[in-house]
């Protein structure tokens, strides 16, 4: 049953007087979500590595509540508020991304009830002591980055007006703040003149001194101190950006074994100009592409391609050929790959690369396309550059990076110095499995069939 108060109230200074007794109301405040927020360079998620408070404890403003990791470093999260946590989001373990709740807490509830006793009038203040008792007891708000921004500047951050909610100082008023104390703000007039100091009182009479003339004023300019107003912008890794930081960093357990060499294109140079016209009747574009696809397909069929146990690594499920081309598209580095280049004569690796260069363009290229790759070639040269030093692309075990074709002086069989179209080659190969004399027999063979292209007749099924 609920009991009727009988009597008179009345509403005093946000309290209830009840018959002459204050009273006072015990609720409970509002739950605020405390959000993860940008700790800096870019980091847009974090793994939660261990928790310092649980469901049911209370907190105070700049209490310990978690540590996350991010790829960068270890970082404390401290409460924004007093009150207490109501929920968890995350297991210890478990990732969190930026800008989404780390945990609910119950900000501290009204006050308790008090006894009339208790209540104490308070004198009338000033607006200047009222003004400063409200600052001596004021708890700044702001996040540890604009704390440390402030720190690293001697700013204190009670001299600070934030302009965030409920009062919070952002990095943009601490900024604004230092632009003012560096001396953005200008006086307004430009030149600031210099007097000569006054003669002092135990100095001789004019009339012993010789006559000098008057030093001029000096007018110097004011130069104003820049200040950088720029906002960094965080955009988070999306698609095959972040499939790119997944698969480098898979990259870098490989230990990588660099081999550099240089190939005399002459005389493919000749056989592609003799080529280009027919294969454009057909409506191809030939490049040079298909032949160093082709002849490393050759290589693996002659040499074992880089030795029997990588083709039993690479092809243990996967028994086609599938040669991958590194392209700069819209969407960033992809590498699809021709399929069965066993199967294929240049011309139709020729078919199959421009079908590719077309869907790389319009951002059309496929998971079929994308994946399933033996070995990778990188035209670096397309773009400018003679060597480079390629990095792995998992699970494959080999990797070459193509300069440019530079027409350069070089001896021929009877010493005369010839112009010679010349391109270098860097190969990174995985030195678990490959070793340097390997690399370098399957650079001979390679090089030998560009600079005899002839030769490749020969071979060819």
């Amino acid at each position: 049953m609920h009991e009727r108060l009988c009597g008179s109230y009345r509403l005093k200074n946000g309290c209830l007087i009840f018959n002459d007794h204050l009273l006072s109301l015990v609720t409970s405040g509002p739950i605020l979500p405390f959000k993860l927020s940008d700790i800096g360079e870019g980091i847009m998620e974090v793994t939660v590595k261990e928790w310092y408070v649980k469901e049911g404890d209370k907190v105070s403003q700049f209490d310990s509540i978690c540590e996350v990791q991010s790829d960068k470093a270890s970082v404390t999260i401290t409460s924004r508020y007093d009150g207490v946590i109501k929920k968890l989001y995350y297991e210890v373990d478990a990732t969190a991304l930026v800008g989404t709740p780390l945990v609910d807490i119950e900000t501290e509830p009204g006050p308790e009830v008090v006894h009339e006793e208790d209540v104490v009038e308070t004198p009338a203040m000033s607006n200047d002591e009222h003004t400063h008792q409200e600052i001596k007891g004021h708890k700044t708000q702001a996040t540890p980055a604009v704390r440390r921004l402030a720190m690293e500047n001697n700013i204190k951050l009670s001299e600070v007006v934030g302009t965030g909610r409920d009062g919070r100082i952002l990095k943009e008023d601490i900024l604004n703040f230092l632009a003012k104390q560096t001396g953005a703000i200008l006086p307004p007039t430009p030149f600031h003149e210099i007097q000569p100091p006054p003669p002092a009182a135990s100095a001789p009479s004019s009339a012993s001194m010789p006559k000098m003339k008057p030093t001029p004023s000096v007018q110097l300019p004011v130069v104003s101190r820049p200040v950088f107003t720029g906002k960094d912008i965080t955009e988070p890794l999306k698609g095959f950006h972040k499939a790119m930081v997944k698969t480098m960093t898979a990259a870098l357990k490989i230990p990588h074994f660099g081999y550099k060499d240089e190939v005399d294109l002459t005389r493919l140079v000749q056989l592609r100009k003799e080529l280009k016209g027919l294969s454009e009747a057909r409506g191809v574009k030939l490049s040079y592409m298909p032949f160093f696809i082709k002849l490393i397909r050759l290589k693996g069929c002659l040499f074992g391609l880089l030795g029997d146990v990588l083709i039993c690594l690479l092809l243990l499920h996967q028994a086609s050929h599938n040669i991958g081309l590194a392209m700069d598209t819209s969407q960033g580095l992809l590498v699809p790959n021709v399929k069965n280049v066993q199967l294929l004569s240049v011309f139709e690796i020729a078919v199959e690369l421009n079908r590719m260069q077309t869907l790389g363009a319009t951002g059309q290229l496929g998971t079929a396309d994308l994946t399933g790759g033996t070995f990778t070639l990188s035209n670096i040269g397309s773009i400018g550059g003679t060597y480079a030093k390629p990095v792995i692309l998992p699970p494959e075990v080999a990797i070459g990076a193509l300069g440019k074709i530079q027409v350069l002086p070089r001896f021929n069989s009877r010493d005369e110095v010839v112009k010679a179209h010349v391109m270098n080659v860097s190969w990174s190969a995985d030195h678990r499995i490959i070793d340097g004399a390997t690399m370098a027999r399957f650079s001979n063979l390679w090089r030998d069939y560009l600079e005899n292209p002839a030769s490749m007749v020969l071979d060819l099924k």
